[in-house]
């Protein structure tokens, strides 16, 4: 097979599947570990993509909301179900937009009583119909602002400054990566700003992030290591390189 058309194959699973490993690639192509490491250093080298333990994703953007919410299903329900265990009944929790963010708003459901305070339409929704369901079992504030109609959620100025508005018991936050050095980060800036408001106005912070995000490192950081109260992640993430200095970077890791 000719470089060019691996390429092509390579950046066309990037686009599917988000974050893809090396293992995978090598599957799917038919060709050496080898062979696959090299072309994952040319496409870096030419701004393509961006490689990342065991693999690489591509650089201009993130797979869209709809594509991301088909991917690793079953580590992100296993990441809800661990956060879940760091939330109590009658407790206000900031909960910014991602796909792992919508499963857990299905995992609340065991809970009584808690204020949600939201810019992901996906959560707010999820919440209000739990509630239809409960009468009066959580209360739920969809922050207004810009709505980008492509992640279903709301940002900018006007959602940050009524973020401000509230303190919350927790910020549960679900970035696009995390490393020991730079904590969450994000792809959009809009994405990170939410993040850092949440974060800020929170006692505790726990992110969620299935095994492929870590050692990831986005664009733009959105919550720093220090302001990291808890990490959940899944138990595979502890045999990726580095992964040892997370629990000394952050309060604590949940390997669920």
């Amino acid at each position: 097979m000719l470089a060019e058309e691996r390429y092509r194959r390579i950046r066309a699973l990037l686009r599917d599947h988000g974050t893809v490993s090396v293992e995978h690639m090598t599957e799917k192509l038919g060709v050496s570990r080898e062979t696959i490491r090299r072309d994952l250093v040319e496409l870096d080298t030419l701004g393509e993509i961006r490689r990342v333990h065991g693999g690489a994703m591509l650089a201009e953007s993130e797979p869209p909301i709809n594509v991301r919410a088909g991917i690793r299903v079953k580590e992100k329900r296993a990441v809800a179900r661990g956060a879940l265990t760091h939330v109590r009944s009658g407790q206000t929790l900031f909960i910014d937009a991602g796909t792992t963010t919508a499963i857990l708003a299905d995992a609340l459901t065991t809970l009584d009583g808690l204020h949600v305070i939201t810019n992901s339409v996906a959560v707010a929704s999820k919440l209000a119909d739990i509630r239809a369901a409960r009468a009066g079992t959580h209360d739920v504030h969809l922050v207004g602002g810009t709505f980008n109609a492509s992640v279903g959620a709301t940002y900018g100025g006007a959602a940050i400054s009524e973020v401000y508005r509230f303190h919350a018991d927790l910020a549960l936050l679900s970035p696009v990566g995390v490393d020991a050095a730079h904590g969450a980060t994000s792809f959009f800036p809009e994405e990170a700003e939410m993040a850092d408001a949440m974060s800020r106005n929170a006692k505790q912070t726990v992110i969620l992030a299935d095994y492929s995000k870590i050692g990831v490192l986005s664009r733009v950081v959105s919550c720093p290591p220090q302001r990291i109260s808890v990490l959940v992640t899944n138990a595979r993430a502890s045999k990726i390189p580095g992964a040892g200095e997370l629990c000394s970077a952050f309060g604590a890791v949940d390997y669920v």
